[in-house]
């Protein structure tokens, strides 16, 4: 397949040269099967084979290739070449593909230590006994790891040293830097996790009670939302004649008709998409599924990105990476990204700029329209009512009905 990436033989047969030649063909049948655009993958396929010259000047074998070779080989090529972002990642993954064909032997796992045996029990833990999503352990056992390490900096970790005022301290110093709602997920997660260790014996008592409680986000001003004008110029600034524009104008319809989470946008599959009637299967927090109708315009967007953007690989995921490689969205960030580039598009300058918004906004503009607060916890799929019950100090129209006239005041 490396004529896909060379349209005459000269040009690539010298690749084929050097130790590592052998493994060149193959190699660029995994960049075509990633989606890498020719000049991408010619500047990939002669990286690989500077470096078997390189090999060869040494008088090396490819059974001699590791990650200690490849940076010996990347300071010496430094001195006389740009750097590029891409050449680490680039070997990291040929590396990967020479272990995967049995080429060179796989690397011996590392030796687990203390704290890694406390994550893995813990993300057992979570998945095993508490049905947490896999997105969401990712994100407790970071910050437990994170927690850990900073109590107990390079000494030996000993969780019985772990004390009441600890996991206090562990907030005061995140107050600088994440707003009310993360210092709630991190109270929350330093709860679950002092628990876990309890309930395990690691611990003689249960800390999880002398977590500080953090100030109440339902207790601030209203979220900034949208109406219906800046949705629609938000929704404008997707550019559906490009296959970029037609990507996220269907995720932008998603999450403001439908109310999805970034993390539901994510996870959405091909097969989660019933045409024939006319639903979406939602897959949400704490491995929760809903269904949900398929709007007209939802899944004409849908079919717009499904038919003429949508790059051809092997991932079931709906929405790809407009970039090699060619697969699916790793987190929620790219989501919030893109919502994020369309807001400055659309010169909306909000102080709050990720996915969350456009579900905010549906709410809002739903209760101005007269919806009660039962749908509207419908839509949104809140499994209490009390989440919902945000929204109640937004309808402005409502609530002074219900005020009472100041004393002494006109009303």
């Amino acid at each position: 397949m490396i004529e896909h990436f060379y349209s005459r033989a000269g040009y690539f047969q010298p690749l084929r040269h050097g130790p590592l030649g052998p493994y060149i063909d193959g190699f660029a049948d995994l960049l075509v099967d990633r989606g890498y655009p020719k000049y991408s993958g010619k500047h990939r396929l002669r990286l690989v084979g500077d470096l078997s010259q390189w090999l060869g000047r040494r008088r090396s074998l490819v059974h001699d290739l590791n990650e200690e070779c490849v940076d010996d080989f990347l300071k010496a090529r430094w001195r006389t070449h740009r750097r590029r972002r891409s050449d680490k990642p680039t070997l990291a993954l040929f590396l990967r593909h020479l272990r995967q064909t049995g080429v060179i032997p796989q690397l011996l796992p590392p030796t687990d230590s203390p704290l890694d045996l406390i994550e893995r029990d813990y993300a057992r833990f979570l998945s095993c006994e508490r049905g947490v999503a896999q997105v969401t352990i990712d994100y407790y056992v970071a910050i437990a790891r994170r927690f850990l390490s900073e109590r107990f900096g390079a000494t030996t970790i000993m969780i019985e040293k772990l004390g009441a005022q600890d996991a206090g301290k562990f907030i005061l110093r995140n107050t600088s830097t994440q707003c009310i709602g993360r210092l709630n997920l991190i109270a929350s997660v330093l709860r679950s996790f002092l628990g876990f260790l309890y309930q395990r014996g690691k611990i003689a008592k249960n800390l999880a009670a002398a977590v500080p409680a953090v100030a109440n986000r339902q207790a601030r001003g209203h979220q900034e939302v949208l109406d219906p004008d800046q949705t629609k110029a938000l929704l404008n600034v997707c550019n559906q004649a490009t296959a970029v524009g037609r990507r996220d104008y269907a995720i932008l319809l998603l999450l403001s008709r439908l109310g999805l989470r970034a993390c539901e946008i994510v996870r959405l599959r091909l097969d989660d998409i019933n045409w024939e009637s006319g639903e979406l299967l939602i897959r949400g927090k704490g491995a929760r599924e809903d269904r949900l109708p398929l709007l007209q315009d939802v899944g004409q967007a849908l079919v717009n990105y499904l038919q003429k953007g949508r790059p051809t690989c092997s991932s079931r995921q709906v929405f790809i990476r407009a970039i090699a490689p060619r697969q699916a969205f790793f987190t929620s960030s790219a989501v919030a990204g893109i919502v994020k580039q369309a807001l400055a598009g659309a010169h909306l300058h909000l102080k709050h700029q990720g996915a969350h918004i456009l579900r905010h906004s549906l709410a809002t503009n739903m209760l101005s329209h007269g919806a009660s607060l039962t749908e509207i916890g419908q839509i949104l799929r809140h499994q209490k009512a009390s989440t919902t019950q945000v929204y109640a100090k937004v309808d402005l129209v409502s609530l002074r009905a219900l005020a009472l006239p100041w004393p002494g005041g006109v009303r």
